[in-house]
């Protein structure tokens, strides 16, 4: 364990820390915030989170607020463990409440960067969601706003890459929210000075291996060179203005051409979408499909300018397949469903629980049927197929003519059980008399990772 702080003064003397009312400036540029704000704060123990930390406690603490620090243990090396042990110790004596979070189970053998860190937002953004934090603070500062250009820049990246962190990321659980960026490192180690408060080096900061500690080797003398950090983060800023440009008119050309259903599919207007300038088109296209698709990300780019190219040309055709989606011709009407490749299998249907369906539905079942007889076997939930859609025309031939399109139905969220489909809520469907099996839908709702409006790139 390397533990730095006053006694080693690193960095230049010149760096001056950051005071209380400069961090509330940064803070009101990425609120707003919660009266009596409770706030989560991504703790490593470096210098950086620990600076981060202890500003957030003084600005929560006088706005009757409280801060709560977040050490995710990944296991990777032995020492990790004691690591977390003196954080905690370190906030305890500050009246800062420390959780450690452990990434537990089988480690991937390449990429490990990206899983880890995949695996220290999913823990951190999990509890954030149980407490009730709706803010996790992360220390990111300037000079990672310029590796991450780099970075970017070195792999090619677009406008959206290009554009680096955004000060503010919306999810469904937490605002994920980086009020440092415009910061340098050497400010926050001052800061840091300034409480008194010693901080850790983390050894794989130094680790050749991975690209960013290369990018980060190169930074002094791209600095001599005039590309310094700061200079290369206004460069990301500026990217992002393009950005934001973008998303905003896709936002529009959205609203005007296309319609989403409940049920998890949408409808575009071919022409609509062909008369907009190709980069706005382009991303709406593939905010589409993310949405209908339940996906993170849009799909890779030469397969999105491919079909991109088909829809607005009106050369469709025969249904394409892409990012999750069916994507169909209807006249001129663009329809973009759910393909049935990929789908979730059955899940057990349990009263007073909620999950995630298909990463599209969120599920609430409900207690149905109180006294009736209960079948043997329990319900599940499952997409209703080919046979649940005969199961469900045979019994009302009437639902031939819903409006849910065809290529639709057979996606669709359903509940089974040993007789065969019980309910399929888009089709108001539920089996009439008989025994039911004492579980039914209490809500549905189709909440996507991705909604069609996107949450919007921010910059501090």
């Amino acid at each position: 364990m390397d533990i730095a702080g006053p006694p080693r003064d690193r960095e230049p003397a010149s760096a001056a820390p950051v005071s209380d009312d400069a961090f509330a400036d940064m803070m009101a540029a990425v609120g707003p915030f919660e009266a009596n704000p409770r706030l989560a704060v991504a703790v490593s123990g470096g210098g950086d989170s620990m600076a981060l930390c202890l500003l957030a406690q003084r600005w929560a603490g006088r706005r009757r607020g409280s801060t709560t620090a977040l050490t995710v243990d990944h296991g990777l090396r032995p020492e990790a463990a004691d690591e977390a042990r003196q954080v905690g110790r370190w906030l305890k004596a500050r009246g800062v409440a420390h959780h450690v979070l452990e990434w537990r189970g089988p480690k991937p053998v390449s990429g490990i960067q990206a899983a880890a860190r995949a695996a220290r937002y999913g823990l951190m953004t999990a509890w954030a969601r149980e407490a009730g934090v709706l803010h996790l603070l992360v220390a990111h500062h300037q000079e990672d706003q310029a590796e991450t250009f780099l970075l970017r820049l070195e792999r090619g990246s677009g406008i959206d890459g290009l554009s680096a962190m955004a000060a503010v990321v919306e999810t469904p659980a937490v605002r994920l929210v980086r009020p440092l960026l415009g910061v340098p490192r050497a400010r926050l180690r001052a800061t840091a000075r300034a409480f008194g408060q010693e901080w850790l080096e983390d050894p794989s900061n130094r680790d050749a291996a991975f690209a960013r500690t290369r990018i980060r080797a190169a930074l002094p003398a791209l600095a001599r060179s005039g590309m310094s950090p700061a200079v290369l983060a206004e460069k990301a800023n500026r990217v992002g203005h393009v950005r934001i440009a973008l998303e905003n008119a896709a936002s529009a050309l959205l609203a005007v051409c296309c319609t989403v259903h409940p049920a998890g599919y949408a409808r575009l207007d071919q022409s609509t979408l062909a008369a907009a300038p190709e980069d706005v088109s382009f991303r709406a296209l593939a905010r589409i499909l993310m949405c209908v698709g339940g996906r993170e990300y849009a799909p890779r780019r030469e397969k999105l300018e491919r079909l991109h190219a088909v829809v607005v040309g009106g050369k469709l055709g025969q249904a394409r397949t892409l990012g999750g989606c069916r994507i169909l011709a209807e006249r001129y009407r663009i329809l973009v469903c759910r393909e049935m490749r990929g789908m979730p299998e059955p899940l057990a249907a349990v009263p007073g629980t909620q999950v995630v369906w298909d990463g599209r539905f969120v599920i609430r079942f409900a207690a149905t049927g109180e006294g009736a007889p209960r079948p043997r076997h329990p319900a599940h939930l499952t997409r209703l197929g080919r046979e649940g859609w005969a199961e469900v025309a045979a019994d009302r031939p009437d639902l031939k003519g819903a409006p849910v399109p065809a290529a639709v139905r057979l996606s669709l969220p359903a509940l089974r059980d040993e007789l065969g489909v019980f309910a399929v809520p888009h089709l108001y469907y539920t089996r009439a008399g008989g025994c039911g099996p004492g579980v039914g839908f209490g809500r549905i709702a189709f909440c996507p990772p991705n909604s069609i409006s996107g949450v919007g790139f921010r910059l501090a």
